[in-house]
């Protein structure tokens, strides 16, 4: 068998680290609406994206499914890692009206604005739709709450990111969409990472297992290495424990067997590569452990319900032409 490529990953390795780093916003569109109240906006269901709102100006009120309000003041951010349904509005009881409905104007592919309201109080809102495309992220985000609020704002750092999200926000200039795009993975990271440190949920399931010092071990060598022939028994290797103890350890803290997680894994990486490259379908294959072109097209479908070639082209964004 050959010998594993991670023989010698030190134990300080910071997993949790590895894959934020991995992390990275794709598709991502921008709008700042300019609002004067009384102003609402009905946002439907967007489940395959993220949705950043940072109130740059003014207040807002943000209502979710379950029905609670929640009073955004100025410099607030809020996180809807799942696309929720949502209600953002000028005071609680204000009329809304459906996102789709109301007029932009495109200044770019990535970036719109808006103008809304009923010419009283003003408020600015920025906003990004976005997708995270990596197979950590599809990971990281099933455990995330419905809601994450950004709430460190004494962090100079923070303080700093906002208020350069404001300026870029109010005087669009050369290189704009490029400095909101950095901005927003900054703020996105970090939202990420402050309910990471303090929410009990982030001790569960995957992350719990990222946290484990012979689990994490393997979860880190089949994500830097998914291509090399990974048995159960070299992953046991790797994490220093028996065959039976490690699978049975890694069923209960992931929720799935290894070789289940190996596979799943390495089809996640593969659809983000046909999206993203025209190398042939055999050259993917290969590169994701797959010694045929016909089983990694069974292995494919099979999981995702659809032929690799159907992934070659990914999904518009909301709002814009297919």
């Amino acid at each position: 068998m050959p010998s594993s490529p991670t023989r010698d990953l030190p134990e300080s390795t910071d997993l949790l680290g590895e894959v934020l780093h991995l992390l990275r916003l794709t598709g991502t569109l921008y709008c700042r609406a300019d609002l004067t109240a009384p102003w609402g906006v009905d946002v439907p269901d967007l489940p395959e994206y993220m949705i950043l709102q940072v109130v740059t100006s003014g207040e807002a009120w943000l209502e979710v499914a379950d029905g609670e309000q929640v009073r955004l003041p100025q410099g607030s951010l809020t996180l809807l890692p799942h696309g929720s349904a949502h209600r953002l509005r000028s005071a609680p009881d204000a009329a809304v009206e459906p996102l789709f409905d109301l007029e932009v104007t495109r200044v770019s592919d990535l970036l719109e604005t808006m103008t809304y309201g009923g010419g009283g109080a003003p408020s600015q809102v920025t906003y990004a739709v976005m997708r995270f495309d990596h197979v950590a992220a599809q990971r990281l985000l099933a455990q995330l709450p419905t809601v994450l609020y950004l709430r460190s704002l004494d962090d100079d750092w923070v303080h700093s990111t906002l208020n350069l999200i404001t300026r870029e926000a109010a005087t669009p200039r050369p290189g704009g969409e490029t400095v909101l795009t950095r901005l927003a993975d900054v703020l996105v990271i970090q939202s990420i990472r402050a309910w990471l440190d303090t929410a009990p949920e982030a001790r569960l399931g995957w992350l719990a297992a990222l946290r484990d010092p012979h689990i994490g071990r393997a979860l880190l060598a089949v994500h830097r290495a998914p291509e090399h022939p990974w048995t159960v028994a070299a992953l046991a290797t790797t994490a220093d424990m028996s065959r039976s103890t490690f699978s049975a350890r890694f069923t209960t803290l992931v929720g799935e067997p290894p070789m289940h997680y190996l596979a799943t894994w390495r089809l996640g990486l593969a659809r983000l590569h046909l999206a993203t490259s025209p190398a042939p379908l055999h050259a993917i294959a290969r590169r994701y452990g797959y010694t045929s072109e016909a089983a990694f097209c069974r292995a494919f479908k099979r999981t995702f319900g659809t032929s690799p070639g159907a992934a070659r082209q990914p999904a518009p964004l909301p709002g814009q032409p297919s």
